[in-house]
């Protein structure tokens, strides 16, 4: 579960030439849904202990956030999914940029535990060269850092040249429910 966890903005920018390029705004995404059963709990510690359908087990910290605490028990099956995307579409000349970075956490209605996390960062990255026959794209990050990448087909190049101001926006989300 933590490996979905430890995905930055390194990755937005690592993975959105790869997405795929086009003139108009492109989206990749996933989701991985994972439950688990409620193996035990320590109020004391606020540890809850999940177990895979595989028998493998993981302790979980539960912090002051989860304010329905109390409120789980041994037994109830927990649900995990986590979404990912990355958007990309080039900006026209006088078009604004979204914000870098938006968050939240939204709770669940009810008397379960539940609720979403959810961060969007956002970058504008300038084309500096494409090379079609590699196929692969070297771009430049709002600081300045300069970084090159493989496209998985050329025909995603089509449209883009360098000097093209290409908007990336990055999202991901874990919500959780129990029942």
């Amino acid at each position: 579960m933590r490996k979905y966890m430890g995905v930055a903005m390194m990755a937005a920018l690592l993975a959105a030439p790869v997405a795929a390029w086009a003139q108009r705004a492109v989206t990749e995404s996933d989701v991985i849904s994972e439950t688990f059963t409620i193996e035990a709990i320590d109020h004391a510690a606020r540890i809850v202990t999940l177990k895979a359908k595989d028998g493998t087990t993981e302790d979980i910290l539960c912090g002051p956030e989860v304010q329905r605490f109390d409120a789980l028990k041994v037994g109830q099956s927990v649900t995990f999914r986590y979404h990912e995307s990355v958007v990309s579409s080039i900006l026209r000349p006088g078009e604004a940029a979204r914000p870098p970075v938006d968050a939240g956490i939204t709770r669940t209605p009810g008397t379960q535990p539940g609720g979403t996390i959810a961060r969007q960062v956002s970058a504008t990255v300038t084309i500096e060269a494409i090379d079609a026959k590699v196929p692969s794209v070297t771009v430049k990050g709002p600081t300045g850092k300069r970084m090159s990448f493989k496209v998985a087909d050329a025909k995603n190049l089509e449209g883009y040249k360098a000097g093209d101001n290409v908007q990336i926006t990055y999202t991901q989300a874990l919500a959780v429910s129990v029942q």
